[in-house]
Formats: structure tokens, sequence, C-alpha cells
């Protein structure tokens, strides 16, 4: 064919895209619920109980929280099954951080006990969440 049409050596197969599925609102994932309830409860504990001294470790925690909860929204809303256990991963480190940084918190008493108690529950559920996603890569329904 004097050079035109296709070649029988050298081409590459794309592997398809899978798709996650039917694409439903992230607000449907338990992780994600959860991991927003800790935005919220982090938000509020750390401007309730500021102190100049508490700033570093409350801006970082902060953070961190936010973080696991966008990571799973974006993780979500890309579709795809290897870009949504990309950003799982990246928001179990997220959580990771702010289970290291609530210990933290709690070995100064910046924040009492109570609150502190009710967020670390609420992290390690997350962080459970989160391992399981990544090992089955699916998101779980509410």
């Amino acid at each position: 064919m004097d050079g035109y049409g296709p070649r029988n050596y050298g081409c590459v197969r794309r592997a398809r895209i899978r798709q996650i599925g039917p694409m439903r609102k992230y607000r449907s994932l338990v992780v994600w619920q959860r991991a927003h309830r800790l935005s919220v409860g982090v938000l509020r504990a750390t401007d309730r109980y500021y102190h100049p001294r508490s700033r570093a470790v409350f801006d970082q925690v902060r953070r961190a929280a936010l973080s696991v909860e966008a990571n799973i929204v974006e993780g979500y809303a890309l579709s795809t099954p290897l870009q949504f256990r990309r950003h799982l991963r990246i928001a179990l480190g997220s959580a990771a951080e702010v289970e290291c940084f609530l210990e933290v918190v709690g070995e100064v008493e910046y924040l009492p006990r109570p609150a502190l108690d009710e967020l670390m529950t609420l992290t390690d559920l997350i962080i459970g969440n989160l391992f399981g996603l990544v090992r089955k890569g699916l998101p779980t329904k509410a």
C-alpha cells in the first residue's frame, strides 16, 4: 500500500479507560460524610479553643483535615478507578497527619479530652474506610 495505511508492527494497543460507574454524588460516600464531619469538627474545635501558642499545630491539623475531604472528592470526580485510588491514598496520608497532629494537641492539652476523643474516633473510622477503599478500589454508598 505504498506506505499508507495501518502497519502490522509497532502498533500500540491503548487500554480502555474504565469508569467507576454511573456518576453519583460524592456526598453518597460514607467516607466523604465522615471526612466532612471531621473537617467541620476540627475547624470548630480549633476556633473555639484557639490560643496564640496553638496556632502552628491548629493550622496544620485544619489543612490536613480539609485535605482528606478534598482528595476524596477530587478522586471521585475524576471517575476512573486508578485516579480514584490514587487520591484515596493521598487522603489516607492526610488522615494519618490528622491523627498525628491530634496526638500532639492532646499531649500538650490544647483541646479538652472529650472534643479530642471525638475527633480521634472519627479519624480512626476514616482511616479504616480509606484502607478498605484503597484495597477494593470502589466507592461505598450511604
